[in-house]
């Protein structure tokens, strides 16, 4: 297949619209979610897809969602890490895990060092880079940044800003996919605003927890027959 992308961002949504059209409380679809995520790993690799970035959770997500579900969806996140430190496709593959956003802040500390042990575990790998986003939000990443060049004192350029934003080891995203989406396509609270700024986008109605190995490579093969001018 000709020109796969580099950098692959998921925004996965469609959790608990799944589940309640199972007839299950909301909060199991987010485990599905995590399921899906896994299966769909198999598809990266045989693509050779470099970069795949996960929007995992979002800031609002932690702020404004009710404590039970939130504490469950942090025992989902653990859940899925303490697997990634024991897949075997994530050292045979030299897969690099890491993190960005407001995690730290967040999370439980029981969650937080699982997901601290795999990215240690993973710090010498340069084969394949798995991203997750959790507590993040793009527009208080930018903020940030802005924070960061002012204390700097010095003139803000395009270079400075990457150099500056939590995401400045990740490439440019070539292609967003957001599942879930029911005639109102849309991105959501600035997702990489900087590093998307060129990227393609593909919107499908599947839920994430349905969204399986074979669309996804029917939208890469969908994204391989386009034509990027950016802006040319």
């Amino acid at each position: 297949m000709k020109n796969i992308p580099k950098h692959v961002a998921i925004i996965p949504d469609g959790n608990r619209r799944w589940a309640k059209k199972k007839g299950l409380r909301g909060v199991f679809g987010h485990e599905k979610g995590g399921e899906a995520l896994e299966n769909i790993l198999d598809k990266v690799l045989e693509l050779k897809i470099i970069h795949t970035t996960f929007w995992g959770l979002s800031l609002d997500n932690v702020l404004k969602r009710s404590k039970p579900e939130i504490e469950y969806i942090y025992g989902v996140v653990e859940k899925q890490f303490r697997k990634l430190l024991v897949d075997e496709r994530i050292h045979k593959n030299k897969i690099k895990v890491r993190a960005f956003g407001r995690w730290q802040e967040y999370f439980p500390p029981k969650t937080k060092k699982i997901i601290e042990e795999v990215i240690e575990k993973t710090k010498d790998y340069d084969k394949y880079y798995l991203n997750f986003l959790m507590a993040y939000n793009g527009t208080d990443e930018m903020v940030e940044c802005v924070k960061a060049i002012q204390k700097q004192s010095k003139q803000a350029d395009d270079n400075l800003i990457k150099q500056n934003l939590w995401t400045k080891d990740l490439p440019s995203v070539d292609l967003i996919i957001r599942t879930g989406v029911e005639g109102d396509p849309h991105l959501s609270a600035g997702f990489m605003m900087w590093d998307s700024a060129y990227a393609q986008l593909y919107f499908t109605k599947t839920y994430f927890p349905a969204f399986g190995p074979k669309e996804f490579e029917k939208i890469i093969f969908d994204y391989s027959d386009r034509s990027r001018r950016k802006g040319a």
